[in-house]
């Protein structure tokens, strides 16, 4: 028991959220420990190693250096506007940004230099930009030319022609077409990857960077993915030359745990150890230089995770939650890693579902940190403002405080899923969770399985510029049209889910099919 009296369950339940009790500016991007400064239990619960074995190996990798080199569609639906309110709310938010700056220059003490997770982004690529971006990346991938051939690829190439030719399925009652880009599509690549794909998880590495799932917490969706890929006997072969992609099952969250100096700022040595990881792959096996790495994928979902994969993974698949096509995310390559917020790994599913629409009483709902430069303006321009319109801060601790947050999503229709300090945010998934609709102002995210869902079935997408006009965009969204949007929320939310066992397209089978669905479309004919 804590000196609080609340149990270490409890505890390790109530830290981490990023939408209820989120991490302090250093914590976000470090592991949670409890009061005695040790590693929580959120970490080795359901886990291969127990927590002590935990702390003795994150001091004996920091202890020791790296091992030595080895020498080798449907549009989506935006509601933003380009009308005069539009511009009058761009204006207000740079007056918010001005504001903050003559604050901050009033201060005494020395001005720092911004980070970047503070500061509005210089360029915004819309939702439909991206949608062009996928559309010329599906016509010419620019993917490299393998250095000799394969006859998986000629598999893969023969697979993408059936997708291409799928027929159009009649009275499928297993899929909500509305939610597709191209159901036709989606459904036969599922049934090709099903039939043929096969996957070879590289042995190297050691825990608890390596094959150390964490099914806990802001960035579970990682390691669940690594547990049930590891444990499945359909997909996975242990001879490699029979595989047509290749696993790097590494923990962003544990390389960040296990190798970064706290308080250091300085990220250098986790890319390091990546790299050369990499490196000895390339040196033992021939498979990544054949590609260039274009046919091994890996799944991250720290805030980190592009950082460390820059320029030595460049050419991999990367499944990342921090997909921000400013920060290298390759649309048409990469895959939108959705975030979950998992409290109970033996029970991912707790609290599933929320009240019907004649029930959602609130229009808008938002609690949580203020982190990054957005959500303090969501709450100047919002926080009591309207009653119609529950915009928080950050909630107190506790399980009333928890169960009054689920409440509200449960009770609202639309939930708001501001960006913190990257642009994902968990609030997307916990959204759909509870059956609320997501309303996402992240200026420059990629939504999860982009290349394959049509967001604006069951979402609503707006510029950070929006905010001021909030409540008026919600409004004049026709009663309809929400109906709509909140139908397609429950019949997505079957995609958005983790099972201890997978189930047909659930989250393991949505995130391993966009990473084969993506490979498809790199190669090139010979």
């Amino acid at each position: 028991m804590h000196s609080n009296g609340t149990s270490s369950l409890e505890s390790i339940e109530s830290k981490g959220s990023d939408s209820i009790m989120e991490f302090t500016s250093e914590s976000k991007h470090e592991f949670p420990l409890d009061q005695n400064g040790k590693l929580n239990d959120e970490i080795s619960i359901e886990n291969n190693l127990p927590l002590k074995d935990l702390q003795r190996i994150k001091v004996a990798v920091k202890s020791y250096p790296l091992e030595p080199k080895v020498v080798t569609s449907s549009k989506n639906i935006s509601y933003s506007r380009s009308n005069g309110n539009s511009s009058i709310g761009s204006a207000i938010l740079k007056d918010d940004f001005a504001t903050s700056k003559n604050d901050s220059a009033k201060m005494v003490k020395p001005a720092r230099k911004k980070m970047r997770c503070e500061m509005p982004p210089n360029s915004v690529t819309s939702i439909d930009d991206m949608n062009l971006i996928l559309a010329r990346h599906r016509r010419s991938s620019r993917s490299m030319r393998p250095r000799w051939s394969s006859h998986h690829d000629q598999e893969i190439l023969a697979a993408r022609s059936q997708i291409e030719n799928a027929p159009i399925p009649v009275n499928d009652h297993d899929l909500y077409a509305p939610l597709f880009r191209n159901v036709s599509k989606f459904k036969r690549s599922y049934e090709l990857m099903e039939r043929m794909l096969k996957v070879y998880i590289y042995k190297d590495g050691k825990k608890p960077i390596f094959h150390l799932p964490i099914l806990k917490g802001l960035y579970a969706s990682e390691g669940w993915f690594m547990k049930l890929m590891q444990g499945n006997r359909h997909f996975v072969v242990k001879d490699p030359r029979k595989a047509h992609l290749f696993y790097m099952p590494f923990s962003s969250r544990m390389l960040e745990y296990t190798i970064y100096v706290r308080n250091s700022h300085n990220r250098t040595n986790l890319r390091q150890y990546l790299k050369e990881y990499t490196e000895k792959i390339a040196a033992k096996y021939p498979y990544w230089n054949r590609t260039g790495g274009a046919d091994h994928f890996l799944v991250a979902c720290h805030d980190w995770a592009p950082y460390e994969t820059r320029h030595h993974m460049e050419h991999c698949i990367k499944a990342l939650c921090n997909a921000d096509v400013t920060s290298g995310f390759k649309i048409g390559r990469d895959v939108s890693l959705p975030e979950t917020y998992v409290r109970s790994a033996r029970n991912p599913l707790r609290d599933l579902g929320g009240k019907p629409p004649s029930q959602r009483h609130i229009l808008a709902f938002y609690a949580g940190n203020m982190h990054g430069y957005l959500r303090p303006i969501l709450l100047k321009h919002w926080k009591d403002k309207d009653p119609s319109m529950k915009i928080f801060g950050p909630m107190p601790p506790g399980v009333a405080s928890k169960m009054n947050y689920i409440q509200h999503m449960k009770n609202s229709k639309y939930c708001i899923c501001p960006k913190g300090y990257e642009v994902n945010s968990p609030r997307v998934v916990e959204a759909i969770f509870y059956e609320c609709v997501p309303v996402i102002i992240s200026d420059n995210f990629v939504p999860p399985f982009f290349e394959v869902f049509n967001w604006g079935a069951f979402s609503v997408i707006l510029e950070e510029k929006d905010i001021p006009n909030l409540k008026e965009i919600l409004l004049s969204v026709p009663e309809k049209k929400y109906l709509e949007l909140q139908l397609g929320v429950k019949k997505v939310q079957r995609h958005f889910l983790w099972h201890p066992n997978p189930v047909k397209y659930d989250l393991f089978y949505m995130t391993l099919h966009s990473i084969w669905y993506n490979r498809v479309y790199q190669i090139k004919p010979r």
